[in-house]
């Protein structure tokens, strides 16, 4: 498995796509995997498309015969009879120029299908390297950007590559065609149409090269600017935007980055726009050079009339297809070096998929330990764990305890298989996890993240999510639900568990945070696995609701093996072992009361969570049942006494002779409290 996040430096790239355009055999082999996935995608809408291009490529060398009978029959024709010497001609044009018309609007509708239908083939790979590379990717701003030109340029250049060779094949088709016609009228005439094309040629491939390395260098921008458009846009982030009074300055900051875009495109499109330019005159030139020529072959009496006519239709259209060859021509050469970029970003997947090779893992085990393991995000300038030892039994119900930051997220997901270490190991009964199948092994394990997704989903597809690879079993739904403690919840909305967890669907509704926690957690426990990780697995729980939570967690995992991180120490006293990281180490390791009665780092921090509470009869809350203060409380502060001035006693005080009002000045300045509430995450 690659442990690192290949670079896509854009100064790489374009020196990479500028050599290799120098190679007819990297040009050979772009040709023929783009025509393999347009035949894989399509081939049917394919040979109809090559038909239908043939058969207007034939339609238009028709109409310049055409055209050439037409005039020689109203040249030979006597008086009277021009009608019946250019009836036929005339309808014969009238034919092919109808012929011409429909091929082309046959052939507009059958490239948009072929287009989508490559369009979706190249989704599904984009979408599955996406999905299957190691997470260590995500963690890279290099890969983000790759993405984001696959997904705004490659995914249709393969379509355009095979999109240019049929334009080109059907330009050259009608080019041939035009030929031959030109050719019987006048030899001379050919080369002269040929050459008009060679400055479009050669200003295209330039305009090719700086596309590529605008695209490229656009992309940071491009992304930053896509995000503060999901900002303003958003359905989570709406809220925020609203309450911190966000919207002029996201809109501010939007704008100055498209204007900073527009800039920038200004000049690309100016320099692209002169290179065009250049192109276009210099074949305007050639062009002007063979309608002279043809002047001096009429003027000569080497043509007569209707052939110079004929000759004239026949430059103009040839003209059109030879720059059409041209523009097909660079469409494959620009299409190529985007195309060079999409091989990569594809490779990723390649090397992914072959990291799944391996043997199914144990469906069970006796112990999981996790062996000096080391792991570094990319680009960081220090360790995120640095020689882990942890120990899972069989049975067992282990917690993770921390400081943030200190490595407890990042731990739970090398268990998971979702990174892989950069050093040690973990294994399963001795054996390295890292020699079995990475799907098979995660098919063993359920994890429940702190940032769970919330699918805008039924109820039951978000449980039965845990499981994908079996059928739903509605009974094993509601089991999951009801270990959760969601069962009663998920019936009572408007459609029972067939209802849609979001409101961005009609008949939708929504679920509070520790709504959804619950059925974040039913969706691990229908995963049946053998392994569990809980990360905060309550931290949207209210209190009397997480402390049900715990109290029954054995009994939910129904003898499966937990791992759980928590930030508060109270939550975490009935753990078989509690492992305390601090700064990617462990710290310390025992139950609570060895813990405690070592009087190290947890002690510290179980006692520091202790003095943020006060009790629950101090607070005006009920305890939890256990008779414990509930983590979420509040901190009493007493103020100085102060003096205050009397006031002018209200006509309620000289009503009040009981002095049954407390009166401001004529007692002691009354001990006010400010009550804060807290949260005792550490």
């Amino acid at each position: 498995m690659s442990r690192g996040v290949e670079p896509s430096d854009p100064l790489a790239l374009q020196v990479a796509a500028r050599s290799g355009s120098r190679s007819a055999g990297r040009l050979g082999a772009l040709v023929r995997r783009s025509l393999s996935l347009v035949w894989a995608s399509g081939r049917g809408i394919l040979v109809a498309l090559i038909a239908v291009q043939l058969l207007a490529a034939a339609a238009l060398a028709a109409q310049v015969v055409a055209v050439e009978r037409v005039l020689n029959g109203v040249i030979d024709a006597v008086d009277g009879t021009v009608l019946d010497s250019a009836l036929l001609p005339v309808i014969a044009l009238a034919a092919c120029s109808a012929l011409a018309a429909a091929a082309s609007a046959v052939q507009g509708q059958l490239q948009r299908l072929l287009g989508e239908s490559v369009a979706r083939t190249m989704w599904g790979k984009v979408l599955g390297v996406a999905t299957g590379v190691g997470l260590r990717h995500f963690e890279s701003p290099e890969f983000y950007n790759r993405l984001n030109r696959v997904q705004t340029n490659a995914l249709v250049r393969p379509y355009q590559v095979t999109q240019g060779l049929l334009s080109m094949g059907s330009a050259l088709a009608a080019s041939v065609a035009l030929g031959i016609t030109l050719i019987a009228i006048s030899p001379l005439l050919l080369p002269l149409v040929v050459v008009a094309g060679v400055p479009l040629l050669l200003t295209s491939a330039r305009e090719s090269r700086i596309e590529f390395d605008f695209s490229v260098r656009q992309t940071p921008a491009v992304r930053l600017r896509s995000y503060f458009a999901l900002l303003q846009s958003g359905r989570d982030e709406a809220k925020e935007v609203r309450a911190f009074g966000l919207t002029d300055w996201l809109a501010a900051r939007f704008d100055a980055l498209y204007g900073a875009y527009l800039h920038d495109l200004r000049a690309h499109v100016l320099r692209r726009g002169v290179l065009s330019l250049i192109g276009q005159l210099g074949s305007a030139l050639v062009l002007g050079a063979t309608l002279i020529a043809l002047v001096v072959l009429i003027d000569r009496g080497d043509i007569d009339v209707a052939a110079a006519g004929a000759a004239i239709v026949a430059i103009r259209l040839l003209a059109t297809q030879v720059q059409a060859v041209f523009r097909g021509a660079q469409s494959v050469f620009e299409s190529g070096l985007f195309l060079d970029d999409l091989e990569q970003f594809l490779a990723l997947g390649e090397s992914a998929t072959d990291d799944a090779d391996g043997p199914d893992a144990p469906d069970g085990f006796d112990v999981v330990r996790v062996e000096d393991v080391r792991f570094r995000y990319p680009d960081a300038d220090r360790d995120a764990l640095c020689g882990v030892d942890v120990e899972l039994r069989a049975g067992e119900v282990v917690a993770l305890v921390g400081e943030n930051g200190s490595g407890k997220t990042t731990l739970a997901k090398v268990l998971a298989g979702l990174y892989e270490p950069d050093g040690g190991r973990v294994t399963w009964d001795a054996q390295d996890v890292a020699s079995f199948g990475a799907a098979s092994l995660r098919r063993r394990i359920a994890v429940v993240f702190q940032d769970f997704v919330r699918y805008a989903l039924p109820a039951t597809d978000n449980i039965a999510l845990g499981r994908v690879d079996v059928p739903v079993e509605p009974a094993r739904v509601r089991s999951a639900a009801a270990a959760a403690g969601a069962e009663g919840l998920l019936d009572a909305l408007p459609n029972g568990f067939d209802t849609v967890l979001s409101r961005l669907f009609a008949g939708g509704t929504d679920l509070s945070g520790g709504q959804w926690q619950r059925v974040a957690l039913a969706r691990s426990f229908y995963r049946d696995a053998p392994l569990v990780i809980l990360d905060e697995p309550s931290s949207s729980l209210d209190p009397r609701a997480e402390h049900d939570l715990f109290a029954t967690l054995r009994d939910s995992l129904r003898g499966r093996t937990a791992l759980f991180i928590s930030h508060r120490f109270s939550t975490v006293r009935g753990a078989d072992r509690i492992y305390v990281l601090h700064e990617g180490r462990i710290a310390e390791q025992g139950t609570h009361d060895e813990l405690m009665t070592r009087d190290g780092r947890y002690a510290e921090l179980f006692r520091l969570q202790s003095e943020l509470r006060i009790t629950g009869d101090e607070a005006g809350i009920p305890a939890a049942p256990d008779g414990s203060a509930y983590p979420m409380t509040m901190k009493a502060t007493a103020f100085p006494q102060v003096d205050v001035p009397a006031p002018a006693e209200s006509s309620q005080q000289a009503h009040d002779p009981g002095g049954s009002q407390p009166r401001l000045g004529s007692v002691p300045a009354l001990h006010h409290r400010r009550e804060t509430w807290t949260d005792d995450r550490v």
